[in-house]
């Protein structure tokens, strides 16, 4: 599982680049289009919106794997290191509990005939292909989450 989720993480990393650099050029050519040669693109808004989009909820999974995400820790700093590894697991249970119920209503989503039809306003473009970032983003945290927790299980003392 570690090895699926490092090689996810590392398809994670490239693609944000990839995005990012995207959104910046587009909204540095939107701002040059718009003030200097004063003819706005319309369809640069809605594109960088669906890019920091999918940059968010990759970004929002490679945090879950590098554990980076917001903690309260003062009351486990005082906990034996059995009551740490104990928090650590139904912690990690409970999020995955969690993703288990947004992963089933987000894929049932983005598969309904509603989003299947639907197109953005400039560009055409199929709505399930932005809306699938939610899913995707999902899945990998879902993934990564799954093997801090098969980590935290095996390891013998929780630090």
């Amino acid at each position: 599982m570690k090895a699926l989720s490092d090689l996810i993480s590392t398809v994670e990393k490239y693609l944000a680049i990839v995005l990012m650099f995207a959104m910046a050029v587009i909204v540095a050519l939107a701002v040059v289009f718009r003030y200097v040669l004063n003819a706005p693109l319309s369809w640069a808004g809605e594109v960088s919106i669906f890019l920091l989009i999918w940059s968010s909820f990759i970004g929002g999974s490679l945090g879950l794997k590098y554990k980076s995400q917001a903690a309260v820790t003062i009351v486990l700093e005082y906990a034996t290191a059995k009551v740490k590894k104990m928090a650590g697991i139904a912690g990690h249970i409970l999020m995955l509990v969690f993703l288990a119920v947004m992963l089933y209503y987000s894929y049932t989503w983005v598969l309904s005939p509603g989003v299947a039809f639907q197109k953005s306003t400039a560009i055409l473009l199929p709505m399930w292909i932005p809306f699938s970032a939610v899913p995707v983003g999902l899945t990998f945290s879902a993934i990564h989450l799954l093997s801090n927790l098969i980590e935290l299980i095996r390891e013998e003392e929780f630090r």
